[in-house]
Formats: C-alpha cells, sequence, structure tokens
C-alpha cells in the first residue's frame, strides 16, 4: 500500500509518500500554487505518477480541537480530489507541524530562503509519519 500526505497551505502544497510497508515517510515535492485549475491538474498528474491507495490531509485545528476556516478550506480540498481521486481521503490532525518542520529546519542551519522552499515538504513527512506511527500501533 502507498500513502500520499499533503501539507494544503495558501501558496503552496508540500507532499510526502510512504514506503511500500508503511513505515516511513519520504518528502517528495512542494507544489507552488497558482489557480484552482493549475494546481489540480498538476495533483492529478502526480496522483497518477504515484497511484497512492489513500491520501492523508493535514488538517489544521485550532488548539481547543475546533476547526478553523484553514481547516475548512482543507476540508474542502480534500472534496475537490474526490472529483479525480477514488480512493480513501483521511483528514489527520496537524497541528503544530510546520512549527516543528520550521524548527527541524533551523536546527538543520539552512537559510531562511532554502527553510521557506522546503518547509511544506517537511510538515507533510511529519504528518505522514504520525499517521503512519499511529496505524503501525493499531
Amino acid at each position: 500500500m502507498k500513502i500520499l500526505a499533503m501539507d494544503v497551505g495558501d501558496r503552496r502544497i508540500g507532499m510526502a509518500v510512504s514506503d511500500a510497508f508503511c513505515w516511513t515517510a519520504q518528502g517528495i515535492e512542494t507544489l507552488e500554487r497558482s489557480n484552482d485549475e493549475k494546481d489540480f491538474a498538476n495533483l492529478r498528474s502526480i496522483i497518477e505518477r504515484i497511484k497512492p491507495d489513500k491520501i492523508v490531509l493535514g488538517l489544521p485545528k485550532n488548539m481547543n480541537g475546533t476547526i478553523g476556516p484553514q481547516g475548512e478550506k482543507v476540508q474542502n480540498f480534500g472534496n475537490r480530489l474526490k472529483e479525480f481521486f477514488s480512493g480513501e481521503i483521511v483528514f489527520w490532525d496537524e497541528r503544530l507541524t510546520t512549527v516543528s518542520a520550521q524548527r527541524m529546519l533551523i536546527d538543520a542551519d539552512l537559510s531562511r530562503k532554502k527553510r521557506k522552499k522546503n518547509v511544506d515538504r517537511v510538515a507533510a513527512v511529519l504528518i505522514l509519519q504520525s499517521y503512519l506511527d499511529f496505524l503501525n500501533k493499531n
């Protein structure tokens, strides 16, 4: 089984994919967003290339567990994916993953420019690894 994860933002979509055993997550790319038509055309081609069985979308929640405006955008994004992806779409709590990704990149001594290019992909890796760890525990 192969799982694709996405950290969906207004400007970029970071992506990660699992290994065949669903043990580890690897970052694959960051899609710079331009408009919905181009974004979903690019995503369709990525999904056709990777052929995931499942897609995990990082769902940003408020610290009290409620879903705010950005979370609603991600849910709408997931509904759009269903137009061309027939597999399961899972919304996974992603609270503080971008903060953790930023810290990791700062600790790795990456420049601000390189951090900006990589943070969404690293956040997608953290989202997917968290989901894989959950699956493997249960």
